[in-house]
């Protein structure tokens, strides 16, 4: 709504939601219609002159981004369902990797942390960025979860005919501080990554070369 003025478009709600967020999707793949309505419902289209006007251009395409950006995201109740359970997924990974209990230096079960969220009764807003809402919920997790950020560091050494394949893994899941390729080709690494995905990784990289990488936790 502008100035009196009611603006529509026609959009994929998946796609949109990503735009929304800021993640890099062309304004092609959020449209169905590169039109912009006054009511799409009945096609009443607004005219060239009107999105001059009120968006300083005559590209609907152009107009359409402003409205994605400041307007509001209409969504059916299943949709809405849908992306909040999408999002409630994403936030409770994120405190699970990212914060342990401070009594066993171990993440909290997924399960543990979903229930914990359903005594707090938290709110979760679709169109929020997973990571500003896990930082603000887990203050109020607080009270009933005992939660510790933690980072460690672990030394990995992998033998030369796993090296292409464990480097992709090691940067997914942390920050590489130390990279030295030994003489027999072989890389020794040490990676600093959330005391919550410990295991994961351990886990994956025992997959990826067979169980022959060594790993140690350094101070």
């Amino acid at each position: 709504m502008l100035s009196g003025e009611h603006f529509e478009i026609l959009v994929n709600p998946n796609a949109a939601l990503s735009f929304k967020q800021g993640k890099p999707i062309e304004i092609s793949e959020v449209l169905v219609s590169d039109e912009v309505f006054s009511e799409a419902s009945k096609g009443f289209r607004i005219s060239s002159e009107k999105l001059k006007k009120f968006f300083n251009t005559t590209s609907s395409l152009e107009a359409a981004k402003i409205i994605l950006k400041k307007g509001d995201l209409q969504l059916t109740t299943e949709q809405r369902k849908g992306f909040i359970l999408d999002k409630k997924k994403q936030i409770i990974s994120l405190i699970s990797k990212n914060f342990v209990d401070p009594k066993t230096s171990l993440p909290h079960p997924p399960l543990r942390i979903e229930k914990a969220m359903e005594e707090i009764r938290v709110s979760i807003d679709p169109f929020k960025s997973s990571e500003e809402q896990a930082k603000q919920i887990v203050e109020h997790l607080r009270v009933i979860l005992p939660l510790k950020s933690e980072k460690i560091k672990l030394m990995i050494k992998v033998p030369t005919d796993f090296t292409p394949k464990v480097m992709g893994t090691l940067k997914s899941y942390g920050e590489i501080k130390k990279e030295e390729w030994l003489a027999d080709g072989s890389l020794n690494t040490i990676l600093e990554i959330p005391a919550g995905v410990q295991l994961a990784l351990i886990d994956k990289i025992g997959s990826v070369t067979k169980g022959s990488a060594q790993i140690i936790k350094v101070s």
